[in-house]
């Protein structure tokens, strides 16, 4: 019988770690250190769109329909590293109850353990951090606005116990 982990899964299966916070929270750049740190393999979302769709996204629902067409595919590669031992740092907003959905059908459907991070941060420095953004990253600052800010954030949904993740709180 395979040893099992404190949450029950097999112990030889990766961990899926994956993060909600408001735009300008740092998620990114806490996805790059925690897969560093650790060795994990990072699947960044904003890197493969700006890959394979780099001057199609113009606006927030554009965006909505490319992040959609890369979900399929990306689930059936993270179970795979899941299952093989190889730990995942998943760099996609799980800032919805129906965006965690779909990870918990990733470490679900191959039985691996999993980390929720939620990076609990006041408005006021997600909006200064995404103005540094700006600042760093100019290709970025037609959507690192205040007015995005605001949008996305009314879409925003805090994870709550009732969900069931084993989750971390990050507060500023």
């Amino acid at each position: 019988m395979a040893e099992q982990n404190a949450l029950g899964q097999e112990a030889s299966k990766g961990t899926l770690i994956f993060l909600c916070g408001k735009m300008g929270a740092g998620k990114s750049t806490l996805s790059r250190q925690l897969a560093e740190a650790e060795n994990r393999v990072l699947i960044s979302e904003d890197e493969w769109l700006a890959a394979l769709y780099a001057d199609e996204i113009n606006d927030f629902d554009t965006y909505l329909k490319y992040s959609a067409r890369l979900k399929p595919l990306l689930k059936k590669h993270v179970q795979e590293l899941l299952c093989s031992g190889v730990s995942v740092v998943m760099d996609f907003p799980a800032n919805t109850v129906n965006q965690r959905l779909w990870f918990r059908s990733i470490f679900t459907d191959c039985g691996a353990a999993h980390k929720l991070m939620h990076l609990n941060h006041s408005d006021a420095l997600c909006l200064s951090q995404l103005d540094k953004r700006r600042q760093s990253h100019p290709e970025r600052a037609m959507f690192d606005t205040e007015a995005m800010f605001w949008h996305v954030s009314g879409y925003f949904q805090p994870p709550t116990l009732d969900e069931g993740f084993y989750l971390e709180v990050i507060e500023s």
